[in-house]
């Protein structure tokens, strides 16, 4: 359990920075983005799986289930703290919008990732993950998510998966409305089988935009408009670091066409896959993302390396900053998706 814990220097980091102040306000942001790709660089990849007799015991693991619960009351406590830091008189403006950032990192590296497991078990569980979503302003996330991307992953009526040749600035386009029409059209038809409108206050849309706009109230009448900067800013940056990684697990893979509208099924070709160490420490094994596919309900302690899916050449932090250039991600990644794709054929 203890590597798993290597997640909490996240918002540990965060929360540092807010103690201290100045220019430390901007250490989670330095953490995630310089420090995890170097030693990401350094650290040996970790391609070895939890022998079959012991994952039964280890995925019962209450301890593994608190890492990722105690996700909800830390995300709470960060969020709070941020507010107060920000409603201060003291910081200057650019140390607040350190804390934007730190809070937002943390919402969307730690806290979306904790959420991205709970929602794929237990019903407590998906509530846990609700809440998680929602303070981040995302809490459709979890409807689109499992009943949209699992469904249609690597075909064209995912708006999560990236095509070939994509840039993350057209992707962000795509996903961001694209995943809200969808988990509109899931939760509409979920009312629709029970003979309820689509403006029924069982809707999960209409709660989750509800929650939001209290969030939002709540922040400004607590910390003024600081508190809204700090929270609508924070939710952008979460949202973003979610969106990426979205656009980095499927970039340019494609499952077959195989009839008009039907696809072959999803298999491990369909998913780039990451062995870094600290990477999938630090993210709940988010980097074994193919054999997440392969089995959605699997425990990220037992989730498996897969040999045959395409892997990624650096960790999910390095792939995140040359996401947004470009010219040197398609360098550096469109000939890797030309041979998984030729290996589909």
């Amino acid at each position: 359990m203890l590597r798993y814990s290597l997640a909490y220097s996240i918002p540990g980091v965060a929360m540092l920075g807010l103690a201290l102040g100045g220019w430390w306000t901007w250490l989670a942001a330095l953490e995630t983005y310089l420090l995890f790709p170097i030693l990401d660089s350094l650290v040996p990849e970790d391609r070895t799986n939890v022998a079959a007799e012991r994952e039964g015991a280890l995925s019962a693991s209450w301890s593994h289930r608190l890492l990722t619960w105690s996700a909800v009351p830390v995300q709470v406590a960060l969020l709070v703290w941020g507010g107060m830091f920000v409603a201060s008189t003291e910081p200057m403006v650019w140390e607040k919008i350190g804390a934007v950032l730190a809070v937002g990192i943390c919402g969307g590296a730690y806290g979306i990732v904790a959420a991205h497991e709970l929602m794929h078990q237990r019903r407590i569980e998906r509530w846990l993950a609700r809440i998680l979503m929602g303070s981040v302003g995302y809490a459709h996330f979890c409807i689109e998510h499992l009943q949209g991307h699992h469904v249609h992953v690597a075909t064209p009526h995912d708006p999560a998966s990236a095509v070939r040749g994509q840039s993350l600035f057209s992707f962000l386009g795509q996903t961001v409305p694209g995943s809200w029409r969808s988990a509109w059209t899931i939760e509409v038809a979920r009312l629709s089988r029970r003979g309820r409108p689509a403006l029924h206050p069982a809707n999960r849309m209409l709660q989750d935009g509800a929650a939001t706009i209290i969030l939002i109230a709540g922040a400004a009448a607590l910390w003024g408009w600081w508190g809204v900067i700090l929270f609508v800013g924070q939710c952008a940056v979460a949202i973003l670091q979610l969106e990426a990684i979205n656009y980095i697990e499927h970039y340019g893979l494609r499952r077959k066409e195989i009839a008009p509208g039907k696809y072959e099924p999803t298999d491990s070709r369909h998913s780039w896959n990451d062995s870094r160490r600290l990477t999938n420490w630090a993210l709940f094994n988010l980097g074994r993302h193919t054999d997440h596919h392969n089995a959605a309900g699997r425990r990220y302690q037992i989730l498996r390396h897969v040999d045959e899916a395409p892997q990624l050449p650096l960790g999910y932090a390095a792939m995140v900053i040359i996401a947004f250039v470009p010219p040197l991600w398609r360098r550096i990644m469109d000939p890797r998706v030309d041979k998984a794709m030729s290996e589909l054929s």
